[in-house]
């Protein structure tokens, strides 16, 4: 079977427009965290961005791969979400809904069909963007959740805060006020994402 006249190239098509999306909306919100004084959380978020540019990049190889001749048009029918508000707290639930909707439904669904089609590789990069999107998934839920019950800066035991700005670091239940060195507002604070391995 010929790429260009597959499913799966039609699913390549979706999921290359979907990260594109995804990478915009994460650059919203990462806009929105350091706006309001969380540069640790913006830096977090501006990971996951360039994660979605990658897994766009991948996605707009394997399209190239489908002709000799340049691509005119590519038709693109599919719904995205646009729940995103100017909320920093909903914009993170938000996002690990819409990474679970990728990460359960639509990529193993893509991977699925690619294999049967007999497109190997690309069922493989499926199912691996897959992972990915469940830690973004796990992450903006953590973030959500500590934000919600105000643990971003405070935890139960003392653990190692550092500065993302000039690396100082303490031990302390809470993370620092101000940076001794720099100054920099707790915001730069590097956050505890706790490991989910």
């Amino acid at each position: 079977m010929e790429l260009i006249k597959s499913k799966t190239f039609a699913n390549l098509v979706r999921a290359y427009a979907g990260e594109c999306q995804a990478r915009t909306r994460y650059e919203f919100i990462e806009y929105g965290a350091r706006n309001e004084g969380y540069v640790a959380m913006a830096e977090l978020i501006d990971k996951v961005a360039y994660n979605e540019f990658n897994h766009a990049r991948m996605f707009y190889s394997f399209i190239q791969t489908a002709s000799d001749k340049p691509i005119e048009n590519a038709e693109v029918c599919a719904g995205y979400p646009f729940k995103e508000k100017w909320n920093l707290l909903d914009n993170l639930k938000f996002a690990s809904e819409d990474e679970s909707n990728e990460a359960v439904k639509i990529y193993p669904e893509f991977a699925k069909v690619a294999k049967e089609e007999g497109f190997t590789d690309i069922a493989n990069l499926f199912t691996n963007i897959t992972q990915v999107e469940n830690c973004h998934k796990m992450l903006f839920e953590q973030l959500y959740t500590q934000m919600k019950n105000g643990t971003l800066y405070k935890k139960d035991k003392a653990v190692k805060w550092k500065c993302s700005s000039c690396g100082y670091e303490h031990t302390a239940k809470e993370a620092f006020k101000v940076c001794p060195i720099c100054q920099a507002k707790q915001g730069s604070a590097m956050l505890k994402i706790e490991d989910e391995n």
